[in-house]
């Protein structure tokens, strides 16, 4: 079976109702297992999968997400569009709990976790100037504005490391640098779904204003406004798998030509082998 478009995300923004033709499939990669199996069913003419990013029952980190399993797993399944769903801290007055951010940029502050498929006999440099997808990132916002939420259509998402939130002096200072929005899970998820020429967009839902606020973030209060938002991305999800164009001509579609910079002939064969999912159509196995 395979699929278009995939939702990484939280069990509650997923709804098995709304899809047709229903199966978990189980699936091995070179990476070892995704956080869990990937559900596929339709929608429409559309096949979508679903993976929970921490597994059922939130039971993996951020820290210990094997992100290149997920985004392989989905490869291997044809996917060609990721939304993430994704519940943020806000780092500005303006973005209010229960706001929606579509973000246009990350900053990086995440620190040993496996963020790139090219390694053991193989360099790769791709463009990530723009991390999320130019076609997908602006449609999920006005998707977003048409069905009544408040929405902000841009937004620089720092990516931390977690599972502890941050201090206040890191909170504080984040919020001087001029970012919008602070989570645990963007990156590596991002950089891997360009490295497979996946399209990579952010559904994010703020929870809670950070503690630059002066509040103490309690696990409470994000997971009571978390089930708030579950409602809003799932009728965003449900409008957008219809209207998000299968064929693509943006910058993720293509985004290995002319990076891979290792010699086909030096690259060993079994790392051919195990990448053949992302670089089959550059060198052959």
């Amino acid at each position: 079976m395979y699929a278009d478009i995939a939702i990484i995300g939280g069990s509650g923004v997923y709804d098995a109702t709304m899809l047709d033709n229903v199966r978990e499939i189980e699936i091995d990669t070179p990476y070892g297992k995704p956080s869990d199996a990937v559900t596929v069913g339709s929608y429409g003419e559309v096949n979508v999968a679903f993976l929970p990013r921490h597994g059922k029952g939130h039971r993996i980190s951020p820290s210990k997400l094997n992100s290149r399993a997920n985004i392989i797993a989905l490869k291997k399944l044809g996917v060609k569009r990721i939304i993430s769903a994704s519940a943020v801290g806000s780092l500005k007055p303006e973005l209010k709990p229960l706001d929606i951010v579509v973000p246009d940029q990350v900053f990086d502050r995440t620190r040993g976790r496996d963020s790139t498929f090219f390694e053991d006999g193989i360099v790769v440099h791709i463009g990530f100037a723009d991390p999320f997808c130019p076609e997908m990132s602006p449609l999920l916002a006005d998707i977003t504005d048409k069905l009544g939420y408040s929405v902000h259509k841009k937004g620089t998402y720092i990516c931390m490391e977690g599972p502890q939130f941050s201090t206040r002096a890191e909170s504080k200072v984040y919020q001087n640098l001029g970012f919008d929005v602070i989570g645990m899970t963007a990156l590596p998820e991002a950089k891997l779904a360009r490295e497979a020429e996946m399209c990579y967009s952010i559904i994010a839902t703020v929870t809670d204003y950070d503690v630059w606020h002066e509040e103490d973030v309690t696990i409470e209060t994000v997971i009571a406004n978390a089930m708030k938002n579950e409602e809003a991305v799932r009728n965003i999800i449900k409008e957008a798998i219809a209207k998000i164009p299968l064929e693509r001509s943006c910058v993720c579609a293509n985004a290995l030509s002319g990076a891979i910079l290792t010699a086909p002939d030096r690259i060993p064969v079994e790392t051919r082998r195990k990448l053949n999912e992302i670089i089959g159509k550059y060198v052959s196995v």
